[in-house]
């Protein structure tokens, strides 16, 4: 027990090192201004806050801003995932070998292939009379970078707009956009949130070797753009058992909406149609690669069906925003009694 407490340790000493060296001053005075006009708690308090439980929380200053840690007391800090823990989670417990299942966009619908529910190609491999029938098909399509993450590199295309499909595979192999995927029809409930993007669930579940168990449920949804990444412009709110919109959702920048800006959905009490569908989803794709038991699922809601557009080995982390929903507690512990560590 004193040599793991001494590892657990060490590892808080390095992180806090790396942390001091490569911290980013911009964000976390832009961070510390905004939280400080809100808490009416002096910047330079939450500035030196925020670096304190960078190591003591290990807490990114994106994970301060999203939940609140000015606002909360040392007992209640505790009690929270965060993105660094979660790392250390998928790292101990996502055999290396298997990873690329998940890290690569292209492995993955091919292994997936059963689950989700849309039109794959790969320009590696695709000829440029194959591109353009595939677009010319679909009308409009999503490509993807295949080994990215946050968003990065997703964008829609459509057929029209595209005059020269031999320069426009070029265009998609230069910007390493080798995924060209069929745009998910939505279920209509779905659509309503923002009907620009697929809007989406993230489930978070932990494969013990019998049971699947959810961590986290997540519902995602754009804000007028193309995608519903919280990197992105996106927004997400918790779910409860039933997948029914716990709380206001929130954005990267700690805004909320109780009312769906674009759309004007009350957000609170959504409903997400299929729900018990995607727990038998979920339960079913979790046991496909059984090395990888710890993993966040990107799920769509098809009108007939839920869908998996992807699976992260190394998934984001996702809690209920204390300023939102008068909840001070974390999922930390919900985590610990899962994984056992």
């Amino acid at each position: 027990m004193g040599e793991r407490r001494g590892l657990g340790l060490w590892r808080r000493v390095k992180y806090f090192a790396w942390r001091a060296s490569n911290v980013d001053t911009a964000n976390l005075f832009r961070i510390a201004r905004k939280l400080s006009a809100s808490s009416s708690k002096p910047m330079l308090w939450i500035a030196a806050d925020m670096i304190w439980s960078s190591a003591v929380h290990e807490t990114g200053f994106t994970d301060y801003q999203d939940w609140d840690f000015h606002l909360l007391k040392h007992r209640e800090r505790i009690t929270y995932m965060t993105h660094p823990k979660s790392n250390h989670i998928a790292q101990l417990v996502n055999q290396k070998p298997f990873r690329h299942h998940f890290a690569d966009k292209s492995e993955f619908v091919q292994l997936f292939s059963t689950y989700i529910g849309r039109e794959t190609i790969d320009i590696r491999t695709a000829s440029v009379p194959e591109l353009q029938a595939f677009v010319e098909k679909h009308g409009s399509v999503i490509v993807k970078v295949t080994d990215s993450d946050g968003g990065q590199g997703i964008e829609r295309k459509n057929f029209d707009d595209i005059g020269d499909f031999e320069a426009f595979r070029d265009e998609l192999l230069s910007n390493r956009q080798f995924l060209v995927e069929q745009i998910i029809p939505q279920h209509a409930d779905m659509a309503k949130l923002n009907p620009s993007s697929v809007n989406s669930l993230r489930i978070v579940s932990y494969f013990d070797g019998t049971d699947v168990h959810i961590l986290a449920r997540v519902l995602k949804m754009g804000n007028g753009g193309v995608i519903d990444n919280f990197a992105h412009g996106g927004m997400y709110t918790m779910l409860d058992e039933n997948g029914i919109a716990l709380h206001a959702a929130f954005d990267i920048a700690g805004d909320a909406y109780e009312i769906h800006p674009i759309s004007g959905i009350r957000i609170p009490g959504f409903a997400v149609p299929l729900y018990p569908k995607v727990l038998e989803l979920v339960d079913e794709i979790a046991r496909v690669v059984p090395e990888i038991p710890y993993v966040g699922w990107d799920i769509a809601i098809s009108p007939d069906r839920p869908v998996a557009i992807e699976g992260n080995y190394n998934t984001g982390v996702f809690q209920a925003k204390p300023s939102l929903t008068g909840t001070k507690t974390g999922l930390l512990p919900l985590y610990r009694d899962v994984i056992g560590f």
